[in-house]
Formats: structure tokens, C-alpha cells, sequence
């Protein structure tokens, strides 16, 4: 009885705490309800759109008690802007499992267009089917987000047909554009060169084709560039780099481009990633490959490229730790001061017609594991000491080289095949 009368007492407690609690709550409401509306207008053109795009089940239940206050949902965000909520974020796509899944029919609607306070657009894995549900990229109306628009992402959208329409390059205030791993087809317009507060650009994995349009080469804020994996042909313009003097990354693999590398490349002071590797490059290395000092990764391989290593200064690339020049028809010797990169972590000079004798010195670069000279038409006595051998393991590769041998006394144990000294012959 006792403790029963305690509970009731400690239940009484509790209900005016909360009383009092509600109390406050009415007589201060400006506290707890939010501080200003979202234009009835904008809410329905967002329901609208994304009804677009995840079906006409959607109601908008899930966006309650209203699209800018809390939600379990994913992927819409507000600002507020002149005493009124408005989207300013818009992720359409299974990012999360509480995102907005598109529904196999997904389309853009008119509606999207009325939300013009956007500054983040992005559609991951939506359009997936180009043959039940092939989509392409408006063609009109991008001129109504040209105020606000900075970011313009589709990522993984296997449906995503069609070429860049030409009105994006309305987005006068575009800091990123990202097209990746679509079904885009067609030239890159050269309208793209508009876009000057573009600070990246990925292009990547789609089927486009034709010349990189020169106007891509005025993007001076640029701080990426990926055009790698399409079928990107021609040449590349002789000052092509000249006003990248931003760019961090640029990256061209894996495309059709032909003709010699530009020297205006060697104006990328800041580039810490160079990849052109998988091309039709020719005209041999250039020498301003030696000016880029912040270089850490430089990817050159499968091109038709030939010429000799001479031309490089290399032990002014302080910063380089992977250096790919594997299977472009390179002669003459492997030259010393490729022991002066003293971050190299990865040297490929496979798959080439390099001769002569390596250097010893290229067994004292602290951080080197992984050295591929393999198939080549290199001579003499390898006379990297026992260390190096145990370092290596199997990431050393020297085989294919019919005239080079090692000397039994500098391996570790009497088995080669776990040096990578298969296929080279004994002294």
C-alpha cells in the first residue's frame, strides 16, 4: 500500500511536469513550431517532380510534417532564404537506404525546373534500363536554375541516353559537373567552355566521341578533369595546359586521342595525378614532363608513344610515387637519374625495347616495391645487393630479357621463382 501510494505521488509528479511542460510550450509557440512556411507553390512542383521520378504512389508522407523540417528521408534539403524555406538540394537516387528510390519509369517532369532556388542537383543509378526505359537529359529549362545551380551530378544511370545538351552551359554559376558512367553519346559541345566557374569536370565512362573541344582548355579554375574511358579521338591543341594551372587531377585514359602530347602540359605545376595511358599518342616523351614538380602519380602507358628516357630530367619529379610508362615502344637506357625520385613506390617499364643495363642505384629508392622491367632488351649482370631481392618478392619482374643474367651469390635462397628471377639466366 505503501509503495502504491509512492507510485501514485511519483505519477503525479510526472503529470504536472509535463503539464507544466505543455504549459510553456503553448505559451511560447514561436519556440517549437517552425520559424517561417514553404511557399505552397514550391512544395507541390517538388512533390510533383519527384513523383517524376519514384512514381505517383509517393504522397510526400515521407518528407512530414513538411519537406524542410525534420525527415527519415534522404536526399531533399532546405535553406531559409528571404523568410521562406526553399530547396536548395535535391539527391534523387538509392544513395541511402532511406532515399529516394526511382521507380523503373522514372522521368523528369517540368516541375523539376520550378525550383530555382536549387544548388544541388544529383541523380545516382535512376535512369538503369536504356532499353525499357531509355531517358536523356532535358534539353530546355536549364536557364531557369542558371541563378542558383552549382553542383549538376548524374552518376550510374545505365539508361541515361542522348548527348550533353547544349543549354546546360546556361549554368552560369556551375562549380561542378559530373557525368559519370552513363549511356551519353555525341561530340562534347563546345558550349562547356562557358562554364568558367567549373572547378571539376567528370565526364568519365560514357561513349562520347570526337575532339576534346579546345574551349575545355580556358576552364582556368578548373581543379579536375576526367575524360578517361570514352572514345575521345584527334589531337589535343599545342597549348592544351597552358591555363590549367589549377588542375590537381587530369585524366584522358582510356580513349582514341592521337599525335603528340602537348607541351603546354608541363604548365600543370600543381597536377598531383597525370593519367593519359590507353591512347594513340605519339612524338615520344616531352621534355616538360620534368616541370611537374607536384606530380604523384604519372600514368603514360599503351600508347604508341616511342622515343627514348634521355629527354626527362626525372630526378626533378621529387614528388612522384608511381611512374607507368610500361608498353609504349620505348628505346635506348634505362638512365640513372630515375634514382633520384626518392617517393617512387612503382616503376613500369615493361612491355618496351629498352636496353642496356639497370642501374644499381635503382635498388636504393627507400620506398620502391614494385619494379617491372620485363619484356624488354635489357643486358649485362643485375647487381642489385640480396636486400633488395627480399624486399621485392615477386613485385620485382625482369624476365624476357635474353640477354640479362644474375649472379647466384646476391639471392637470398636457392629458389629464384619467389624473386621474380624466373626467366632470367645465371651469370
Amino acid at each position: 500500500m505503501k509503495n502504491l501510494i509512492v507510485m501514485n505521488k511519483s505519477s503525479v509528479l510526472v503529470f504536472l511536469l509535463v503539464g507544466l511542460f505543455v504549459l510553456c510550450e503553448c505559451e511560447d509557440e514561436d519556440q517549437f513550431l517552425p520559424v517561417s512556411p514553404m511557399v505552397k507553390k514550391e512544395q507541390e512542383a517538388l512533390y510533383s517532380a519527384i513523383q517524376g521520378f519514384v512514381g505517383n504512389s509517393w504522397n510526400g508522407s515521407d518528407l512530414y510534417p513538411d519537406p524542410c523540417g525534420w525527415t527519415p528521408i534522404q536526399g531533399v534539403y532546405c535553406d531559409l532564404l528571404d523568410g521562406y524555406w526553399h530547396v536548395t538540394v535535391l539527391n534523387i537516387g538509392l544513395v541511402f537506404d532511406n532515399s529516394l528510390q526511382c521507380s523503373p519509369n522514372a522521368k523528369f517532369t517540368h516541375h523539376l525546373f520550378e525550383l530555382i532556388h536549387l544548388r544541388s542537383l544529383s541523380f545516382f543509378h535512376c535512369f538503369s534500363s536504356p532499353r525499357d526505359n531509355p531517358i536523356r537529359i532535358p534539353s530546355s529549362n536549364w536557364e531557369r536554375l542558371s541563378n542558383s545551380l552549382e553542383s549538376l551530378e548524374f552518376r550510374s544511370n545505365g539508361g541515361l541516353i542522348g548527348t550533353i545538351p547544349v543549354s546546360i552551359s546556361y549554368l552560369k554559376k556551375l562549380r561542378s559537373l559530373v557525368l559519370l558512367e552513363n549511356g551519353l553519346i555525341g561530340d562534347l559541345p563546345i558550349e562547356l567552355g562557358n562554364l568558367v566557374n567549373l572547378k571539376q569536370l567528370v565526364l568519365a565512362g560514357n561513349k562520347f566521341t570526337g575532339q576534346i573541344p579546345p574551349s575545355l582548355g580556358g576552364l582556368t579554375e578548373l581543379l579536375i578533369m576526367d575524360l578517361s574511358r570514352n572514345s575521345l579521338t584527334g589531337t589535343l591543341m599545342l597549348t592544351f595546359g597552358c591555363n590549367l594551372t589549377s588542375l590537381l587531377k587530369l585524366d584522358l585514359s582510356n580513349n582514341k586521342l592521337e599525335g603528340k602530347i602537348p607541351e603546354g602540359i608541363g604548365r600543370l605545376k600543381n597536377a598531383t595525378l597525370l593519367d593519359l595511358g590507353r591512347n594513340k599518342f605519339s612524338g615520344g616523351l616531352i621534355q616538360s614532363f620534368q616541370q611537374l614538380v607536384s606530380l604523384k602519380e604519372m600514368v603514360i602507358s599503351n600508347n604508341p608513344l616511342g622515343g627514348d628516357l634521355m629527354g626527362v630530367e626525372w630526378g626533378k619529379l621529387q614528388n612522384l610515387e608511381i611512374l607507368d610508362l610500361s608498353s609504349m615502344g620505348l628505346t635506348g637506357l634505362v638512365p640513372e637519374s630515375m634514382a633520384g625520385m626518392k617517393k617512387l613506390r612503382y616503376l613500369g617499364l615493361n612491355d618496351n625495347s629498352l636496353t642496356g643495363n639497370l642501374s644499381p642505384k635503382l635498388a636504393s629508392l627507400p620506398c620502391l616495391n614494385a619494379l617491372y622491367v620485363n619484356d624488354n632488351n635489357l643486358t649485362g649482370k643485375l647487381e642489385f645487393a640480396e636486400g633488395f631481392y627480399k624486399k621485392m618478392g615477386r613485385k620485382f619482374r625482369a624476365w624476357n630479357n635474353s640477354n640479362l643474367c644474375y649472379q647466384r651469390e646476391m639471392i637470398p635462397s636457392s629458389s629464384t621463382s619467389s624473386h621474380g628471377l624466373n626467366g632470367v639466366k645465371l651469370c
